[in-house]
């Protein structure tokens, strides 16, 4: 709903598909978000690593917080519509409708959500192949992107989904299509999940090369084959019916869409930062790095000329920020993988009573918790004995390796409120360092970062935000605007109706900086950073035998551990397990 009274000007809708819900807001020309409402969406998983949604009710959803963030205006003063979107896969028949992408034959579950991993043995395949497309995706293709998913389709649902498929989305194209009728793919979507370059286009070549060379016939008008910048006006704007659905005028600008990390990513990098005495006031945008988190991280560093990070996908030209080439490091789960420790726990219910009874989210409780209990030392040694390894859903980057698996050492028979809060802070600090291990990559490659700058779900746990400060080293900005996606969003729409100049037009000021405690660092080094760089370092170099791994790491093994050296020993016999 609308707050306050606002001067006649002009607006733009944003609306954000996530994970679990649909978003969407009013921006003003200032890009200052007015109004915002939300509405879940629903998930299956029919079975393990298979996670499928429905086009069908993501778009009622979009209608839904479309119709209520525009209650109390002029609709007249409605200038444009952006859509952001994860980058999940829609699957629709010739006539449009929804094809089932299960063995349910259910055509209502039609997406193929983006953290699905089904599609293991396609993607090891495909990378078997090093195609030189490979190299635009840090050398080795993810399972989450779409050529993988494609050819699962192909070979497991030919007669019920494959051979009647007329059209393949992402998801944020599928919904700039439903609003205007336009085909035509978002540059970001194409360059940065199917393998498209924004200067060659399709590579003929390699769709044959997997087995997928069906595609390339119609000239690609299956996957598309018109590919906009992101921005750009679509056909002649929002058709009648969608604006019957969506409730605004018909004909109103609609913009080629985002992903919606690279929307979060365009809504901060962009900050201004005068006055704050940070390094980056004086560097290029190419010193920042945006985070955008919330069931997972991904992180967008931007440079004028290509650089290749092993492990790291891109670079992208032009996939967030025009004229820039993209970087975008990621971890498949974060705060998916802190609900999933923190709510299985046994102190759980514990948690939300006491939680409830103080009219708080179950976080700040726990972060309160923290407080109490860390007494005079820092609240990041309380893990000082506890260690998670973070990788439960595969480790996108810098390892690229979707079969390694998560750990928990220095666990005890306790199962009280402390230990949870203890495990819950362990597993943000892992997160953390995985955050620390993707830009010593970048850095490693070629990029120079000093600044980070952070947006999204937990970006509003001050907790998550305190240990990227620490383990980094790096100063944490934070956008003036907390749902800087969807801000994102509707600059796009803002861009599409000729109001801003660029998608860069409007980008938002920075509200607070959150800097590293000093007294941080002796405790990586003395307690968990040479354990954990030491494993990435030698995955990443490709050690042959995990035997050797396990002999070095008796080499290199610290003081903390050698105290606990039977936990030591299980840990090398877990290693050499995975």
């Amino acid at each position: 709903m609308l707050g306050g009274d606002q001067e006649l000007g002009s607006y733009y809708v944003g609306v954000d598909v996530g994970t679990g819900s649909v978003r969407a807001a009013l921006v003003d020309q200032r890009g200052i978000l007015l109004a915002f409402a939300d509405q879940p969406i629903n998930q299956w998983e029919p079975q393990f690593n298979h996670h499928e949604q429905s086009s069908e009710d993501i778009w009622v959803a979009c209608c839904i917080v479309t119709k209520k963030v525009v209650q109390g205006i002029d609709l007249n003063q409605i200038r444009g519509l952006g859509f952001d979107a994860t980058c999940s896969l829609v699957v629709l028949d010739k006539q449009f409708h929804p094809l089932p992408v299960n063995h349910e034959g259910d055509s209502h579950r039609n997406i193929i959500m983006w953290l699905d991993h089904r599609a293991v043995n396609q993607v090891h395949r495909i990378n078997e192949t090093k195609h030189s497309v490979l190299q635009y995706v840090g050398g080795v293709m993810s399972v989450e992107m779409q050529a993988p998913k494609l050819l699962w389709l192909k070979e497991n649902l030919r007669e019920t989904c494959w051979d009647k498929a007329g059209h393949f989305f992402d998801l944020p194209d599928f919904l700039s299509w439903k609003a205007t009728g336009v085909t035509a793919r978002s540059l970001c979507s194409l360059v940065c999940k199917w393998t498209y370059s924004a200067e060659k286009g399709w590579d003929d070549s390699f769709w044959k090369m997997v087995g997928l060379e069906d595609l390339v016939a119609d000239n690609y008008s299956k996957i598309g084959n018109q590919v906009l910048p992101p921005g750009t006006s679509l056909g002649n704007g929002l058709t009648p019916e969608a604006a019957k659905d969506l409730g605004l005028p018909a004909g109103i600008a609609v913009a080629a869409s985002l992903i919606d990390a690279h929307a979060g990513g365009l809504g901060v990098i962009g900050a201004d930062v005068r006055g704050h005495g940070l390094a980056c006031e004086g560097q290029p945008v190419t010193s920042r790095l945006a985070i955008i988190c919330g069931t997972s991280s991904c992180h967008m560093g931007i440079s004028k000329n290509p650089i290749f990070v092993p492990g790291v996908w891109g670079p992208y030209f032009s996939a967030m920020v025009p004229g820039f080439w993209l970087n975008e490091g990621g971890q498949s789960v974060t705060g998916k993988l802190i609900d999933h420790m923190v709510q299985g726990h046994a102190a759980f219910p514990e948690l939300q009573a006491k939680a409830t009874a103080r009219c708080q989210s179950i976080y700040a409780y726990l972060n309160s918790h923290l407080d109490l209990i860390k007494k005079t030392q820092p609240v990041g040694f309380l893990t000082v004995d506890l260690h998670v390894w973070p990788d439960f859903h595969g480790n996108r980057s810098p390892l690229a390796d979707l079969t390694l698996k998560g750990m928990v050492t220095g666990l005890k028979l306790s199962q009280d409120l402390d230990d949870l809060a203890i495990l819950y802070l362990a597993t943000v600090q892992a997160i953390a360092f995985g955050t620390r291990l993707i830009i010593e990559a970048m850095e490693s490659a070629g990029h120079s970062i000093s600044t980070l700058f952070l947006c999204g779900g937990l970006g509003k746990n001050p907790l998550f935000v305190q240990m990227h400060a620490d383990i980094t080293g790096m100063p944490v900005v934070l956008s003036q605007e907390v749902e800087s996606v969807l801000v994102g969003a509707a600059i796009l729409g803002a861009c599409a109706s000729g109001d801003f100049a660029s998608v860069q037009d409007k980008l938002s000021a920075l509200t607070a900086v959150v800097y590293p405690q000093d007294l941080f660092p002796a405790f990586q080094k003395s307690s968990r950073d040479v354990p954990q760089k030491d494993f990435y370092f030698h995955k990443s170099k490709n050690v042959e035998s995990h035997a050797s791994y396990c002999a070095h790491q008796e080499n290199i093994v610290n003081d903390h551990w050698r105290r606990h050296s039977w936990w030591y020993s299980f840990v090398c016999l877990l290693a050499c397990l995975f």
